[in-house]
């Protein structure tokens, strides 16, 4: 028996995220994003942009 029921907005906002799917900049956008962070000590952000790296298949290792 299935108690979990989807909300309409969930419904839309799945429609809504496969009709326009977000674009990830370009590989040396995210680089200098990954330089810019590590030049200002901000981890967290040093972490997106490395994983954003990984995700298009460029390297990434510390």
């Amino acid at each position: 028996m299935n108690t979990t029921a989807s909300r309409p907005t969930e419904r839309a906002a799945l429609r809504s995220y496969d009709r326009n799917p977000p674009r990830i900049p370009g590989t040396p956008a995210l680089f200098a994003g990954l330089v810019t962070a590590q030049a200002v000590g901000d981890r967290h952000g040093q972490n997106l942009f490395a994983h954003a790296i990984a995700r298009q298949g460029g390297e990434g290792g510390q």
